[in-house]
């Protein structure tokens, strides 16, 4: 990854980033004891559901490039 690509994209990883905290911190905080929930119970599971969240998120507040057409 260059910087450039890093720069253009950072909305989106920022998203991530974001989203994988808060879904750790879900998990150790609020989480799931018994074990029966099945996303909240396993980090491996809530982290990048989370992160997952937190890109479409952050897609919400990018601009869609268009492309104009010459006829």
């Amino acid at each position: 990854m260059n910087k450039a690509w890093m720069i253009k994209h950072k909305k989106s990883l920022l998203g991530i980033l974001i989203g994988a905290v808060a879904g750790y911190l879900y998990y150790s905080f609020v989480g799931c004891s018994s074990g029966s929930c099945l996303i909240a119970s396993n980090p491996f599971i809530m982290v990048p559901y989370a992160a997952l969240l937190g890109y479409l998120f952050a897609g919400m507040f990018t601009k869609k490039e268009t492309e104009s057409k010459n006829s």
